[in-house]
């Protein structure tokens, strides 16, 4: 009988061993000591994906649910969650992110000539978690002397673990509240001193909420939480997919002197990347009501872990799943969750991903990595690692 605990030191390694055990003998899963069930086929994590109102996002998007009573817009559901989700994007248009290009490949250039004569360095902590905190701070405009203080509070909010111990739970509430504070400060300080930036822009905007057609706009709390969700995701979720993808490129060498050859492949090989090894692994919904799947019957009210990671490399979508492939035609993207609350991130994580690698593979083409050595992160819904030594010189 398989079993599926996130928290199990092995699974945390690697998990995708269990994630097939799941889409064949347990697709509707029930962890009945942390109270949740899984779901790991990929037709049916992107059928609850897109069905809203049978999957809740209002009871938390991870086991915990802690962050179920914080105003997120990753745990509001609509009507309310589609007016402020409009709202956010009249400001982070496709054009405005497209301008960052410069700035992106500028310090992903430094952050790489810095390391280049080194006979070894941490690929994480020298350039991955280095690289989008500056890209959402110039996004924002936040200032360069608060840049530190983010990116130690982003790291310690990042960190997960079991809800019940007091010391995990009083470090995730610190972290969280600092930053919060942090993007309240910046708002009031926007009231004084109006500019040309994101902040003040979203501070004016406003949309119709088609439901009852009231023109909405946010609160000072609500535009510091919205900057404070698009500053930890993009922090994070790049910081994770860069390592990963050079441990993909590692193992598939064949596939790593395509992408040298011919960096035109880059944009593909991404969504590849994405689908491989993703960040995030489940995202957290509640139902609505039952829901029968594969003859199991799913209570309302009960939590249910759409398993994105394991659907990605479903047999049943993929041929031969397990490798990278940067060629290969993806379908619907999972690696940023898909319908109603896909990634807000999700183009500038591309891009920045994108060029990324693009301009370690022009210094490292024959990079080595030491996977012994790499440290990896236990939480629940994001996998990755905190540490990865690398040899810019494969031995």
């Amino acid at each position: 009988m398989v079993e599926f605990d996130p928290y199990d030191w092995a699974t945390c390694v690697d998990p995708y061993p269990v994630y097939r055990e799941l889409r064949d003998s347990a697709p509707v899963y029930r962890n009945e000591k942390l109270h949740f069930w899984a779901l790991s086929r990929y037709d049916d994590v992107v059928a609850a994906h897109l069905d809203p109102e049978t999957y809740r996002s209002s009871g938390g998007v991870t086991i915990e649910g802690r962050e179920a009573a914080a105003p997120m817009l990753i745990v509001k559901d609509p009507p309310e969650h589609t007016w402020h989700r409009k709202l956010v994007n009249k400001v982070f248009t496709p054009r405005r992110i497209a301008t960052l290009e410069p700035f992106i490949r500028a310090r992903t250039a430094e952050l790489l000539d810095r390391v280049q004569n080194k006979d070894e360095f941490d690929v994480v902590t020298e350039f991955s978690v280095l690289l989008p905190l500056d890209v959402i701070s110039e996004l924002i405009g936040i200032p360069v002397e608060l840049r530190p203080e983010v990116h130690d509070l982003s790291n310690r909010l990042s960190l997960r673990g079991d809800a019940d111990d007091p010391t995990n739970a009083k470090e995730y509430a610190e972290a969280g509240l600092g930053l919060l504070q942090l993007y309240l400060g910046l708002v009031q300080e926007r009231h004084r001193t109006p500019r040309d930036d994101v902040i003040t822009q979203l501070m004016e905007a406003e949309v119709v909420d088609e439901s009852d057609g009231t023109v909405r706009k946010l609160g000072d709390e609500e535009v510091a939480m919205r900057f404070m969700e698009l500053g930890f995701a993009g922090h994070e979720t790049v910081a994770l997919l860069i390592p990963s993808a050079l441990i993909g490129l590692h193992r598939y060498p064949d596939q790593r002197r395509e992408l040298v050859a011919d960096p035109s492949l880059l944009p593909n090989a991404v969504e590849e990347f994405l689908r491989w090894d993703p960040p995030s692994h489940l995202q957290g919904r509640t139902t609505s009501r039952d829901v029968e799947l594969h003859g199991v019957t799913v209570p309302a009210g009960e939590k249910v872990m759409l398993l994105t990671a394991a659907a990605s490399r479903d047999e049943r979508a993929y041929d031969d799943p397990d490798r990278v492939d940067v060629h290969r035609a993806t379908k619907k993207q999972l690696g940023f969750g898909v319908g109603p609350h896909v990634c807000l991130g999700a183009a500038l994580a591309r891009l920045e991903t994108r060029i990324a690698i693009e301009e370690f593979l022009a210094r490292f083409p024959d990079y080595g990595i030491d996977e012994s050595r790499a440290v990896r992160r236990v939480q629940t819904n994001v996998r990755g690692l905190s540490e990865l030594p690398l040899l810019p010189r494969s031995a």
